[in-house]
């Protein structure tokens, strides 16, 4: 079965431009021209990805995004935007989209991204399928990840992670103690080459940051190595 990808974009000739690059790589296409309509698809259809327009009407695309992850609904959201603006990438990104391209782009480039977000998913879950058995647990002071069931529990509470800040944890967690760059996570959690732009990086970490330390200010999990990048450890505990 082809997996299956909304489009949302208000310009006509883009949604049929990666409609039809879309459809011609295999995948099956329903397309959105405006916010509601495309929140509404995602609560009522199952979708293996969405690219969704920043710049859209009735409801922009970061409200849109901020909306499917209030409802829990955690399939990967590639972004577009005409702007260069920073604040709106950093912005989306936090909102929970898994990556993000600014217009003007070629279609070729929006397929290859669509191919690498959806390759990725596909090997965490077929990680855990392997590891079913294994009722693997990793804990890092109260910080419990249970890669099996995509679950993370911090001081015995759930954690609501969007899907690249689960995978980021994790491979921090398996490389407990090892000073990771930013260039080794963007290529491990994302997959491939992000155009040497690691500030998706910067925004997942402060991310997490905000989710499991007591003090973002003075980490005590995710050390910023400075000149180098992050590393994962044990928390020292006081007395």
């Amino acid at each position: 079965m082809s997996q299956r990808i909304l489009v949302v974009d208000d310009e006509e000739s883009i949604v049929t431009l990666l409609q039809f690059n879309l459809e011609q790589a295999g995948f099956h296409v329903v397309t959105a021209m405006d916010g509601n309509t495309a929140l509404q698809l995602a609560k009522n259809q199952q979708f293996d990805l969405v690219v969704l327009d920043l710049m859209i009407p009735e409801i922009d695309g970061l409200d849109v995004c901020k909306q499917m992850r209030l409802n829990k609904i955690m399939t990967p959201i590639l972004m577009l935007t005409a702007k260069d603006d920073e604040f709106d990438k950093v912005l989306g990104l936090e909102l929970g989209a898994d990556d993000y391209m600014t217009k003007p782009f070629s279609p070729r480039e929006v397929v290859a991204r669509v191919r690498a977000i959806l390759r990725r998913v596909g090997q965490v879950q077929t990680t855990q399928e392997v590891n079913q058995s294994d009722d693997t647990i990793i804990q890092i002071g109260e910080v419990e990840i249970f890669p099996d069931n995509y679950e993370v529990l911090y001081n015995k509470t759930p954690m609501e992670l969007t899907p690249k800040e689960f995978e980021l944890l994790l491979y921090l967690a398996n490389h407990k103690g090892r000073v990771l760059t930013r260039d080794q996570l963007l290529n491990a959690v994302w997959n491939y080459e992000f155009v040497g732009d690691t500030r998706i990086v910067d925004v997942h970490i402060s991310h997490l940051r905000e989710k499991i330390e007591p003090n973002t200010k003075k980490p005590i999990y995710i050390k910023t190595i400075r000149g180098l990048g992050y590393k994962l450890e044990e928390p020292q505990l006081n007395g």
